[in-house]
């Protein structure tokens, strides 16, 4: 006798859809993933080659500080996205200068979103604080080992947290050791690097101990 669709296979059908589902599901996040993580790179590429190509119009001279603007770290894409090709105020369309995951820190929205922070998910190594290493209106030249001193990084780096291999979720809390972030060093290379963290201070504010490939010091 056909007893027909029962409930029971209904229940089974649907388990089966969400086994399926979760087996599919994982290979595409991760393809996501490592999509926006490569449309990161190439970003960050571009962007510290408008900032080195801006030192060469320079003397040889990276961004340093302008009356009128807000903090270097941040403010230094007024300076450089020429030679990115962007022209006009800046805004939310500033696709170059968005990494695909930032997702901010203390304001609802990303730093690219925010005017507060000229547009821009990515922070030159130019912070102008007492007693914190930068390469600020550093000339090129003077810089010691550029293979290893960090020009350009996602915020995160400063923290550290990561946008991309995050440990804590979308949230922004704690810092710990060796988050990765996507980082441009002064010789022109982009890499995903894990940054250190002491537990106690900002790891923008000090080197890293032995056995980091970075540096924000020149020197």
């Amino acid at each position: 006798m056909n007893r027909g669709f029962t409930r029971l296979d209904l229940v089974a059908v649907l388990c089966v859809l969400v086994i399926v589902a979760g087996v599919v599901g994982v290979p595409f996040e991760r393809s996501r993933r490592a999509s926006r993580l490569e449309t990161c790179r190439a970003n960050l590429a571009k962007v510290s080659a408008a900032t080195l190509a801006f030192a060469k119009d320079q003397q040889g001279r990276l961004p340093a500080p302008e009356e009128g603007r807000g903090e270097l770290q941040w403010w230094y894409k007024e300076q450089v996205k020429g030679h990115a090709g962007l022209r006009g105020p800046s805004g939310t369309n500033d696709a170059l200068f968005a990494c695909p995951d930032d997702r901010g820190y203390t304001d609802p929205t990303p730093f690219h979103q925010t005017a507060r922070f000229d547009f821009g998910s990515y922070c030159f190594n130019g912070v102008t604080l007492p007693g914190v290493p930068s390469i600020a209106g550093w000339p090129v030249a003077d810089v010691v080992e550029p293979s290893k001193t960090l020009l350009l990084m996602e915020w995160t780096a400063h923290g550290p947290l990561s946008w991309h291999r995050s440990r804590t979720g979308r949230r922004n809390a704690p810092f710990y050791r060796d988050a990765e972030s996507v980082v441009g060093f002064v010789d022109g290379h982009v890499a995903l690097v894990p940054i250190y963290y002491d537990g106690f201070n900002a790891a923008y504010t000090r080197d890293p101990i032995a056995g980091y490939g970075y540096r924000y010091s020149g020197r």
